[in-house]
């Protein structure tokens, strides 16, 4: 199992599909911070909420030079469906094989109702322009967490 990655530490980078196709890579925003937010399923009510709090906050987080990356197991059809119900100002890539989840030590066993199962840990990672981690939020609240992203990308 990957070590847990801590700020200062490298992201890790990664080439997959946007809700369109289009792959994209990590590489792509250099000299850009990225908010990497991982979350589990499109279309749920904490996910919404969060989606919709990176939408109502997205005019502040790009005056900060940065941009932002959703990330689930979804597949484009399912995305694409999602940002258009929620007018959605941003990607949302398809981690399908969860490799880029793993990698970012996001994929966990999960309990819900007395089943496990795999799924993504709500968590976001703010990727300064160098490619480094510079801030990460593991096991994310919804509720006020937006600010907290705010902050670190100052």
């Amino acid at each position: 199992m990957a070590t847990e990655l801590t700020v200062g530490d490298k992201a890790p980078e990664f080439s997959i599909p946007d809700e369109n196709g289009k792959m994209v890579s990590l590489k792509s925003f250099k000299g850009k911070q990225v908010v990497l937010y991982f979350y589990p399923k499109d279309d749920t009510p904490g996910c919404t909420k969060e989606a919709c709090g990176f939408r109502d906050s997205n005019t502040r987080i790009q005056k900060t030079g940065a941009a932002v990356l959703g990330v689930s197991l979804d597949g484009p059809e399912s995305h694409r469906k999602f940002i258009s119900k929620f007018n959605l100002p941003f990607s949302l890539l398809c981690d399908e094989n969860a490799s880029v989840s793993k990698s970012y030590g996001v994929y966990k066993e999960k309990n819900m109702y007395g089943k496990k199962y795999w799924g993504i840990e709500r968590s976001t990672f703010v990727v300064d322009g160098a490619g480094l981690l510079k801030a990460v939020f593991r096991k994310v609240k919804v509720d006020g967490h937006v600010d907290e992203v705010l902050a670190a990308l100052k």
